[in-house]
């Protein structure tokens, strides 16, 4: 049974469930469906659907980020350890379920790391004058990477009006369990790598 998480509720991974070891990050949004009513400046303003939500991970070791390459987002989708792979990077957030999944097999995140850190930014968000506002049922889900079955899900369901990136959850170890965090903290960063000097 799919445990509902809301923000800053922690809960044990390995221990609900014996022998996990794969499992997947799910990632979901959809764009607000404002009824523009036209006019000349209309042409100007960002289209919601138009929306490209980046999502990222980021290792940390005791916390800290210490070098670039332990970053996997669309533009480097696999750690080097292979621990943890990004399925894709999906340009409208189109559809049902998730529109972008990140891939951790535990056993295989080296032993100095001891947290992930799932983020999610809005690409080009100044340019395009978007936020996250214009969002809407953003969630970040746990599944079972062997059985499919959802451990664990949280709704953020906040007024994000004039953030451009998120820090959903974070994936952790500690006491040689892994865990899970539902962080859902907004930011108005403004890039990746601007989310990522928070973990210098």
């Amino acid at each position: 049974m799919t445990v509902n998480l809301k923000k800053g509720q922690k809960i044990s991974l390995t221990k609900e469930s014996a022998g996990l070891d794969k499992v997947v990050v799910g990632l979901g949004w959809d764009a607000v469906d404002k009824k523009d009513k036209g006019g000349f400046l209309s042409m100007f303003k960002a289209k919601p659907s138009d929306i490209d939500c980046d999502a990222s991970a980021i290792l940390l070791k005791n916390g800290k980020l210490v070098r670039n390459e332990d970053i996997v987002y669309f533009g480097r989708l696999k750690h080097d350890s292979g621990s943890v792979q990004h399925m894709g990077d999906n340009l409208t957030g189109d559809g049902d379920g998730d529109d972008e999944q990140i891939f951790v097999e535990l056993s295989r995140v080296p032993a100095d790391y001891d947290r992930i850190v799932i983020v999610v930014n809005i690409y080009q968000a100044q340019q395009r004058h978007q936020d996250f506002g214009m969002i809407k049922n953003a969630f970040i889900r746990v599944v079972d990477g062997k059985t499919n079955r959802e451990l664990c899900k949280y709704n953020l369901s906040e007024n994000y009006d004039g953030m451009t990136a998120m820090i959903f959850g974070e994936v952790y170890r500690r006491d040689k369990e892994w865990k899970f965090n539902a962080i859902g903290q907004a930011t108005q960063d403004s890039s990746l790598s601007e989310l990522a000097k928070r973990y210098l």
